[in-house]
């Protein structure tokens, strides 16, 4: 790449640290080659200096230097357990895309003391070229289900701007604590980043907070088992971290299995009932390159497909139908 550009950050990209930032969207840079350039000022964000630490903003503006450099391009290396474990993953693919079906507990991203993670074990699947597979939007670590991942430039160029225009319409599947009131509706909140000893998270706040962003989700309580758990369907309008965790615990209604945002106490839950974060990314409806729409959904993972049997919940039998850009 020769040449100064100017990137402005997705609405997807929301708290991603610096580094991974890079290595998502110029996976030829070493890291070694980015500190460098990060002390010697050349990557800066919104004209202010940076380190590779710092985290990001949707809108924010990122400077990238040239960046071509012999030295700094790394083989791919392909690791051929990742590349069948992928293969398992695919349940849609054409020429652009493979569509996921995620797994429960395995991270999108790279982080602190995380060392497996899908991003990592996409570079064992190489297009024509040797690049591996780009990521364009993400799901939380113990979130399962529906994963867009392009396959070449062009393609997490079409679909990462999809994502950002809201273009993408998507269906999650929970099991919460409690039965939402009203059953159906719209939660429509503030939320910023909180530092926490065991992390970050995601906090409620009054708008005009710092770092306050707008979120909005669409529910409906599709089934129910007696007054104790409820099976809801979930439609997000915008993309903020862990949005949907959250909206179910402000609701009073948290997800099952959350170890971060469930709040009821001394609450116990029933004989049967699988561990694990109840949250499926079932459904995704997006315009594909060709002009065409495809619209795919995941199976349940086993933890939560076990739940669903012991609370007598029948996917197939209230499974959604019609388009998903439909209200809750």
């Amino acid at each position: 790449m020769s040449g100064v550009q100017q990137r402005q950050v997705e609405s997807d990209e929301d708290g991603m640290r610096l580094d991974r930032w890079f290595a998502h969207h110029f996976p030829q840079l070493g890291f070694g080659r980015l500190q460098k350039l990060i002390r010697n000022g050349e990557v800066k964000v919104d004209k202010a200096k940076v380190t590779t630490s710092t985290r990001l903003s949707p809108g924010q503006v990122v400077r990238i230097p040239p960046i071509d450099d012999p030295d700094t391009v790394k083989p791919v290396k392909v690791n051929d357990e990742d590349a069948r474990l992928i293969a398992d993953m695919i349940i849609y693919e054409d020429d652009d895309i493979y569509v996921l079906n995620k797994p429960h507990g395995l991270a999108v991203q790279g982080g602190t003391g995380t060392k497996r993670h899908l991003d990592g074990m996409l570079k064992s699947l190489p297009n024509k070229k040797g690049e591996p597979p780009r990521l364009v939007h993400r799901l939380d670590r113990d979130t399962s289900g529906c994963l867009i991942v392009a396959k070449t430039k062009a393609a997490a160029s079409h679909f990462g701007a999809v994502f950002r225009s809201r273009s993408a319409r998507k269906i999650y599947w929970a099991i919460v604590a409690g039965n939402p009131h009203p059953p159906q509706g719209e939660i429509s909140c503030f939320l910023a980043r909180q530092s926490t000893d065991d992390g970050e998270q995601m906090i409620v706040v009054k708008n005009g907070t710092p770092g306050a962003q707008h979120s909005m989700s669409y529910y409906s309580t599709t089934d129910t088992a007696s007054r104790r758990f409820a099976w809801v369907t979930l439609k997000p309008v915008t993309g903020r971290t862990h949005q949907l965790r959250v909206h179910m615990a402000q609701l009073g209604t948290p997800i099952i299995g959350d170890p971060r945002y469930f709040n009821i106490e001394n609450w116990q839950g029933a004989p049967g009932l699988s561990y694990g974060l109840h949250l499926h990314a079932r459904r995704i409806a997006i315009p594909l390159r060709n002009g065409q729409r495809l619209d795919i959904s995941a199976p349940l993972p086993p933890h939560m497909r076990h739940s669903f049997e012991t609370l007598g919940f029948d996917p197939d039998r209230y499974d959604v139908s019609g388009d998903p850009e439909d209200g809750a």
